[in-house]
């Protein structure tokens, strides 16, 4: 604009921030494309027909790969800043999965890679990390500056970690009840005992959830009440394990529990804590659904866009929060809120109004 005095300078209307540089696609269709792939699960091919129907400009199945790719770059950097942030939290909880990468080393096969997902309980907030592996130096690596609750399953990859100073280790109870489930076949009566006592134990946690107990409250409920539960039942396994066969589930199942019994114990004494994995469990459950649909990833690099893409999705889910309306305004604000402000961008902070 100028003057009609023709005296002055010009006027220049601010440039609009682009999301996808030399493209026209808009964010409410990658948005959709997003929620499409990782929350409904839908390959690209059905994609593109869903597109032809409605007439949308798209001829093969490569331009919604790059729309999908573009539209998942942009959130690298609020997935890094979710990531520094988790690594500083007192309490996590720690799973793994497969996934099948056709990028391998050996000739016509797959590679078999993993999903490491990091849950924060309290914050109700998942990370997923690709690695090529499941070998213990993936967590050790991702946690070197982790100081805190670690709770895991029984896998030894976790030995590692949980014999650092500043780790207090957890063992998830959900999976020493199922060992307990799976040999009753085998010893009804030690295997119907020990679960009952472990039923006491979950009984416990209800009551303080039900009575919505803060955490000192629950911390005190836990040692009125469970333990003596706790340690009547590592009596009685103590007990039964010399009385049992050694390559019988029913020791198997009391040999686990008993290895790993003083991490069991733990988390009695702090509210903060949960009896066992299941929330980063419930977290990892839509990959097995997405698995059954796109099979496995390309590459190693599309693997751990993957991993991104069932981080956020997996916090809308926790924070009941709508996925495809999230993606659309994160996608429209990222190139313009700064370092210092992306946790507003993050789905536990989002409300519908802030569309408006």
């Amino acid at each position: 604009y100028a003057p009609k005095s023709k005296e002055g300078s010009f006027m220049v209307a601010p440039v609009p921030s682009t999301v996808f540089e030399k493209s026209l696609v808009g964010t409410g269709l990658v948005a959709h494309l997003l929620y499409a792939k990782f929350v409904m699960h839908l390959p690209i091919d059905r994609l593109l027909k869903e597109m032809v129907r409605e007439k949308i400009p798209v001829d093969n199945t490569s331009t919604i790969y790059n729309w999908v790719k573009m539209g998942i770059q942009r959130l690298e950097i609020l997935y890094e800043y979710k990531l520094q942030k988790l690594i500083h939290k007192k309490y996590l909880q720690v799973d793994e999965t497969t996934l099948r990468v056709l990028e391998s080393e050996k000739k016509g096969a797959t590679h078999l890679g993993y999903f490491w997902v990091y849950n924060d309980p309290i914050a109700a907030s998942a990370l997923f990390k690709y690695e090529p592996g499941r070998a213990q130096n993936y967590p050790a690596d991702f946690l070197e500056s982790f100081s805190g609750y670690l709770q895991t399953d029984g896998y030894k990859g976790y030995n590692a970690l949980n014999k650092q100073s500043q780790i207090t280790s957890l063992i998830c109870w959900a999976h020493v009840r199922r060992n307990f489930d799976e040999a009753l076949k085998n010893d009804a009566s030690t295997a119907g005992t020990a679960l009952a006592l472990i039923q006491q134990l979950y009984a416990i946690e209800r009551i303080a959830k039900e009575k919505q107990l803060d955490t000192e409250q629950r911390k005190q409920l836990r040692l009125d009440e469970s333990l003596p539960v706790y340690n009547l039942l590592g009596k009685f396994i103590g007990k039964n394990l010399k009385q049992s066969l050694p390559k019988s589930t029913i020791h198997q199942a009391l040999s686990y529990a008993f290895d790993r019994w003083d991490q069991l114990g733990n988390y009695l004494y702090d509210g903060i804590l949960e009896i066992d994995n299941n929330q980063v469990e419930n977290a990892i459950r839509p990959v097995a659904i997405g698995r059954k649909n796109w099979l496995f990833a390309a590459t190693h690099e599309s693997a751990q866009r993957l991993a991104m893409m069932y981080t956020f999705m997996s916090d809308c889910k926790k924070h009941n929060v709508n996925p495809e309306l999230w993606l659309k305004y994160a996608l429209d604000n990222i190139n313009d809120t700064s370092i210092q402000q992306l946790d507003q961008l993050l789905p536990e902070n989002f409300t519908p109004s802030l569309l408006d």
